[in-house]
């Protein structure tokens, strides 16, 4: 009588040392795993998770920070090294970003918080506005001049600008390539020029009310076309050369900022107070383009990236989330444990960093 039995050969079950994995059998057959594609799901989310939480995209704090509440920043458009940012104690620091160190600290440049700030177009020069009703105009680099002896500091003020029923100032950009700068205030929006000491254009009571315009942003591509937005939840567009409004857009609730897309300028971003953000074609406003979704309190700042393809947004929800220009959904956030709520955000020229100022007086670099 033949008895068959069932061997293997020592070599598929030992190791030859002990360094070796040990070898494993196991069924392949779909019957004998009901459950494989939801363990899978699960080990796949698991992983995402763990390379999120060791992603460590937190890079450094630019030196000490602020005394107070970091409330604007501003990145040149010509450099990658000059970075300024200005505090609720009306203080503005001028940063090397390659260094993240301190350049000059100029105390006392308002005596109230400081609400803008925004280059000129020689990389050299900006300009700040503070709720003290004042524009000052700064050298990012220090001057050597012996006409420069009349300034407080090295670095300014230049000039100090001034409007007759402007209140405070909310917020100020500069031209992408005339020599002329735009400021949000509580009675109007000036358009100025830095030879002149008063706004050579003005506009209030565009659409038959004086609210505060509280942000503002040219166009980069056309070049007399100008968006706010407006304490009474709407945001506007209007025309330099005709001076006259074009549309207006009433959110649900009160927009807090809006950029222009550097590569589509047709396309305009803005940050509201619902927990989302927006973007618009300016070709047909009646609705927005895209609803952008995930933050759990209001959105205050946001910042494209040089690129176009997406942009950044800061909370009060004391976070940053990144979102692509065609998704709704943000492919990243970022927070930390005593990160507080920030109020400004930019993204470097090379399109490689975020810094952020917060509300703990501290500037970071992701």
């Amino acid at each position: 009588m033949k008895v068959k039995t069932i061997s293997r050969s020592v070599a598929s079950t030992e190791r030859e040392c002990k360094g070796d994995l040990r070898r494993e059998f196991r069924d392949l057959a779909p019957e004998s795993h009901p459950m494989q594609r939801a363990r899978e799901y699960t080990r796949a989310v698991t992983s995402a998770k763990l390379d999120r939480m060791f992603a460590k995209p937190f890079v450094g704090s630019l030196g000490t920070g602020h005394r107070d509440g970091v409330t604007a920043t501003a990145t040149s458009r010509q450099s990658l090294v000059p970075f300024v940012s200005g505090a609720a104690d009306g203080e503005v620091r001028i940063w090397d970003l390659a260094s993240r160190k301190c350049l000059a600290n100029l105390e006392g440049a308002h005596s109230k918080k400081v609400s803008g700030l925004t280059f000129a177009n020689d990389g050299v020069t900006f300009y700040s506005c503070s709720t003290d009703g004042t524009v000052k105009s700064w050298q990012a680099y220090p001057s050597s001049s012996s006409d420069d002896e009349d300034m407080a500091t090295r670095h300014g003020p230049m000039t100090t600008y001034r409007a007759a029923n402007a209140g405070s100032f909310q917020s100020i950009d500069h031209h992408r390539s005339d020599n002329l700068f735009v400021t949000a205030s509580d009675s109007a929006v000036d358009v100025w020029s830095p030879e002149r000491s008063s706004p050579i254009l003005s506009f209030d009571d565009l659409w038959g009310s004086a609210d505060t315009a509280n942000h503002v942003r040219y166009n980069p591509a056309e070049r007399g076309l100008i968006a706010h937005t407006s304490a009474d939840r709407g945001f506007g567009l209007f025309d330099v050369r005709s001076q006259s409004a074009l549309h207006k857009v009433v959110l649900s609730m009160r927009a807090n900022a809006l950029e222009w897309n550097p590569m589509e300028p047709m396309n305009i971003a803005v940050a509201s107070e619902d927990y989302n953000a927006y973007t618009f074609d300016m070709r047909k406003l009646d609705r927005p383009t895209m609803i952008y979704k995930g933050h759990i309190s209001a959105v205050m700042a946001l910042s494209w990236s040089p690129t176009g393809r997406e942009f950044v947004t800061a909370s009060y929800d004391k976070t940053l989330r990144i979102f692509p220009h065609r998704a709704g959904k943000a492919r990243d956030t970022y927070h930390l444990q005593r990160m507080q709520r920030i109020f400004t955000v930019n993204y470097s020229a090379d399109n490689n960093y975020i810094i952020s100022g917060s509300d703990d007086t501290n500037l970071r670099l992701w």
